[in-house]
């Protein structure tokens, strides 16, 4: 067994890896429990383990079909999005959603229904799945799609890859004129700037999404820069950003970078570092959609004991006051984020059963994991708030909310069940299934 670990770096799994070769079959699962694995880029356990085995999709990396008049692509479950881009942004196309990363696998996007700036357009990556091959552990193969085994289409989007190994998946892209974004950033002075610039961009804007300083307090709780976009035309009549060049991460320090001195210092020059009100560019869609993807291995500035990330969705009817509370709890931690996102999910309905996202507004952070393990105490706290109110929280990125609080945040976990492959598990699962 190899010892793993998700891209928080907690926990960790001692694991079989077992590297697919092809689509044909599924190996002998009499002794050990699998669990189909793409790049690894959860942040929690759903994409660990421990004790079992990972299939490790990456070999399933090629197309089956394109059409670049419709942007139909079908292809195997172990594409990179990165990959898709690379050919057909060239041709006109682009992702319908994409999540903030380009580093995941087809089958990843579609098991964790990955969602994007554009939810309140264009809804979850599982509502541009066209069709998917789903293989069982008894060498079944089910092609599911919305008209078709729909139950068990609607049981796999979003079903963390428990219903078995999506072998292949037809996908419908997103027409646009060129890799360009036109884009507007907003400084907002608090809470309430942030909801009505929301409510002022659904209209006009595909793209939307906010950066929030989540260590200010008072008056000034809640403050940040909104940012939100469309695809620019051919011709933009204006000089465009090109991608910066990448740069890495070379070595994991002995502590966290990410501490309250460093966390003020930075949060309060980022929020300052654009002196007007508006400020309108043109740049190349990368770093709009992935500024961290320009970092390699981000994810070693928390040093050796990792991070978590926390995100949850919580209900319309008292959003603004909700956020503001978890964000007081946040701020009065004396821990914080230096990604902290805020943005709306539309009120499109997801197609899984298991879905995270829902009407409502979204909060992502990262914590570092403190020696004394009050980053598990502080969520714990955010959880009840989020409970208290009708929420959710992200299984994706979760790696140790309680069962109880899975099992209501998720109500159809009951109906999921009968959908699982007897011969699949996942180290998540088995937690947030204990009483």
């Amino acid at each position: 067994m190899t010892v793993g670990e998700s891209w928080g770096r907690y926990p960790r799994a001692a694991q079989d890896v077992i590297t697919l070769a092809g689509r044909e079959r599924l190996p002998d699962a009499t002794d050990r429990k699998l669990l189909p694995y793409g790049n690894g880029r959860s942040y929690g356990d759903s994409c660990l383990n421990d004790q079992g085995r990972l299939l490790d999709t990456r070999r399933l990396d090629h197309y089956i079909a394109f059409d670049p008049e419709t942007g139909v692509l079908r292809c195997e479950a172990g594409v990179q999005l990165a990959t898709i881009l690379d050919l057909v942004v060239p041709q006109g196309w682009f992702l319908p959603v994409s999540p903030g990363t380009r580093f995941v696998t087809v089958g990843g996007a579609i098991a964790n229904d990955v969602h994007g700036k554009n939810h309140h357009v264009a809804g979850n990556f599982g509502h541009h799945v066209r069709a998917f091959e789903l293989l069982r552990s008894d060498g079944s193969r089910l092609p599911c799609a919305p008209d078709r085994n729909a139950e068990w289409f609607a049981a796999t989007i979003g079903g963390l890859g428990l219903t078995g190994l999506i072998t292949w998946a037809e996908i419908g892209l997103q027409r646009i004129a060129s890799p360009w974004m036109a884009i507007e950033t907003c400084k907002f002075r608090d809470l309430d700037g942030f909801f009505s610039l929301s409510e002022q961009s659904a209209v006009d804007y595909d793209y939307s999404v906010a950066w929030i300083d989540c260590v200010a307090r008072g008056k000034s709780l809640g403050r940040g820069l909104f940012t939100r976009g469309h695809h620019a035309p051919a011709d933009t009549g204006r000089k465009a950003v090109s991608p910066a060049r990448p740069v890495g991460m070379p070595f994991t320090p002995p502590f966290s970078l990410v501490n309250p001195l460093s966390l003020r210092a930075f949060n309060a020059l980022y929020f300052h570092r654009q002196l007007r009100a508006r400020s309108k560019a043109i740049c190349h869609y990368e770093p709009f959609f992935y500024p961290l993807d320009k970092i390699a291995n981000w994810n070693r500035m928390y040093g050796k004991a990792g991070f978590l990330q926390y995100q949850c969705v919580v209900p319309p009817a008292n959003a603004a006051g909700t956020v503001a509370e978890l964000l007081r709890r946040i701020a009065t931690s004396g821990t914080g984020s230096f990604l902290a996102v805020l943005k709306q999910f539309g009120s499109r309905p997801s197609l899984g059963m298991l879905s995270f996202p829902r009407p409502g507004t979204t909060l992502a952070l990262d914590f570092p994991i403190d020696a004394r393990g009050r980053v598990f105490e502080l969520l714990n706290r955010l959880d009840d708030v989020v409970a208290e109110a009708g929420g959710a929280v992200y299984p994706a990125k979760d790696a140790r909310m309680s069962g109880s609080r899975f099992r209501q945040y998720f109500p159809a976990w009951k109906q999921f069940q009968a959908f699982i492959d007897p011969h699949f598990s996942s180290s998540f699962w088995r937690r947030v299934m204990e009483p």
